[in-house]
């Protein structure tokens, strides 16, 4: 008893389906008194073949059901008997479970065809029933084949919309480390080595402040490959709100790198624009930071006609050894400036690394 109920859990037939399949089969034995020889030795062992080779076989499972139904109407040549009722309904289910298994329509368009013709013949050996072989072929077998492909579209469908889902917020929870503990960490190693030139360190506090440099240096990399895996290039930034660009550049400052900040025109700046801005500063001070540490930066945003720009740009000392970085960072701003409408430059010009970002002022609902 137990092996019959594990069985039928890993049958990969819906319950609702086995109870119908299951109370259908008892319509026809208790209505075995009134079944022709020809169902008995025919039709329903079609039926018990169909339904074992639905799930792993369904093209074939579908072929049995077109031909099942082309013979059942044999039985309905003068009345609708019970039993012929329950093999419709058995072919109906079984069709409907095809249909969301089929993997190629085409095979299908080829059973329907063959269940076509074979109705064409059937009435050349057993009398006139090809009116209504037709028509339970079209309403148990091509209509709920039908309904089932478009349930497993649908099925695909909702499927794949949640996966998209599921990327989409891991590459927002990417982005969102990425931008704020990826930028706090690389302004961590740089007050740890503004600290460790101090002058006035011993010896042993100098060698342990460069150990937490090293570390926070080392915890930026593995911080870079783990959000190598969650994150695409598809854009979804989360700064503070309470985050404006002189606090970026502030933080910078007291971390110990030389940051100017010029800003000219109107300092209120639409919601999209205003997280673009302090997407491409927080972003270039991280570079600085990372690639040109002690190097003089220049943050310089200009408003003017319905217009944004923002430049960032850092002297490269000839000494400069750059990062390791995976330009994810960069990569991942240029695209989120295009959807914002703007235009992105980034790279070198002369002994300068510049960031350049120009940002229009749509009109957001």
């Amino acid at each position: 008893m137990n092996d019959g109920r594990m069985w039928l859990t890993r049958w990969p037939v819906p319950p609702w389906a086995q109870g119908v399949l299951a109370a259908l089969l008892l319509v026809i034995v208790l209505s075995s008194a009134e079944l022709p020889v020809w169902a008995w030795a025919g039709a329903l062992p079609a039926l018990i073949v169909a339904t074992a080779l639905v799930t792993s076989y369904p093209v074939i499972s579908l072929g049995v059901c077109a031909v099942t139904s082309v013979a059942t109407a044999r039985g309905m040549a003068d009345a609708v008997p019970v039993w012929s009722s329950a093999f419709a309904g058995a072919i109906f289910v079984l069709s409907l479970l095809a249909g969301r298994r089929t993997p190629r329509p085409a095979r299908a368009l080829g059973v329907f065809a063959a269940g076509a013709a074979l109705n064409l013949l059937l009435p050349l050996t057993v009398g006139d029933t090809w009116g209504t072989g037709l028509l339970l072929l079209g309403l148990t077998v091509i209509l709920p084949w039908t309904l089932g492909r478009s349930l497993h579209q649908q099925a695909e469908l909702v499927a794949v919309t949640a996966e998209r889902v599921r990327m989409q917020e891991r590459q927002r929870i990417a982005r969102d480390m990425h931008d704020t503990l990826g930028h706090e960490l690389t302004l961590l190693a740089l007050r740890a080595g503004a600290l460790e030139m101090a002058p006035e360190l011993d010896e042993r506090h100098r060698t342990t402040v460069a150990e937490l440099r090293a570390g926070a240096g080392q915890a930026t990399e593995r911080l870079a490959e783990i959000l190598t895996v969650l994150r695409d290039d598809e854009p979804a930034p989360l700064l503070p709100v309470t985050d404006r660009v002189e606090d970026i550049v502030e933080r910078s400052v007291q971390a110990g790198l030389p940051v100017t900040l010029e800003w000219q025109g109107e300092r209120r700046l639409p919601p999209t624009v205003d997280v673009a801005v302090r997407r491409v500063v927080q972003e270039a001070l991280t570079n600085a930071a990372k690639h040109a540490a002690g190097a003089a930066v220049r943050v310089r945003l200009a408003t003017s006609d319905g217009t944004t720009a923002v430049t960032v740009t850092n002297a490269l000392p000839p000494d400069a050894r750059r990062g390791r970085g995976t330009r994810t960072g960069l990569l991942g701003l240029r695209e989120h400036v295009r959807l914002v409408g703007g235009t992105f430059r980034a790279g070198p010009s002369d002994r300068e690394f510049e960031i350049a970002a120009t940002l229009p002022h749509r009109e957001e609902s």
